[in-house]
């Protein structure tokens, strides 16, 4: 990215505002960065713990999995799920609050007598699902916003700030080399003024 400027102070006093605001910036993204990195990792283990756990809850009640076929599915399901927003480094991340299930009422003495345990266990693995989606969803977020952390730090240490280091110190050299002209053209005068002079 070719940073433009002007030849002149105006130019080099935006120039210099330019690099001392990203100056000040960076080292507070890198610690975003950080964060971000770190809170990823976090939520990429949470996630793993909740995948372990549902598929540790499945294979304990496999035993029963030729019973499933007498299960009726409609006796549960998800009516909503409450969830708040919270930020994390920056990021909004949602966070599960509450699963509010809807149970069709069954007939205790004609059912199996294990469809009550089998409900429970239905909503111990939802609850456990949508927790592991929660943290998959909030390690995307974090992750993304980890990626567009590390291009600003890498935008901002490999390209503008050698950039406009770069555009400050042509500007200063330019500036340097009108001065020294103009003093040389200025003694030039002033020298031919005196030769002048004396040979009048």
């Amino acid at each position: 990215m070719a940073i433009k400027f002007q030849y002149n102070k105006t130019s080099l006093n935006d120039m210099d505002k330019q690099l001392k605001m990203r100056q000040r910036a960076l080292p507070t993204i890198k610690s975003k960065e950080s964060a971000l990195r770190l809170e990823v990792k976090k939520a990429r283990d949470e996630a793993s713990q909740y995948s372990g756990k549902v598929d540790q809850l499945a294979a304990e009640y496999d035993y029963m999995a030729a019973l499933w076929g007498e299960f009726d599915k409609d006796l549960i399901s998800v009516k909503d799920v409450e969830f708040n927003v919270s930020k994390i480094a920056g990021v909004r991340i949602p966070v599960l609050e509450n699963i509010i299930f809807e149970e069709k009422p069954y007939d205790l003495f004609s059912s199996p007598v294990w469809i009550p345990e089998g409900v429970d266990l239905m909503k111990r693995i939802a609850k456990l699902g949508l927790e592991r989606e929660f943290f998959n969803k909030k390690m995307e977020l974090l992750d993304y916003a980890r990626k567009k952390t590390t291009q600003k730090v890498n935008l901002y240490e490999k390209v503008q700030i050698p950039g406009y280091q770069d555009a400050i110190r042509k500007i200063k050299r330019f500036l340097e080399d009108e001065e020294n002209l103009s003093k040389s053209s200025q003694k030039i005068v002033k020298s031919r003024q005196q030769n002048q002079e004396d040979s009048v």
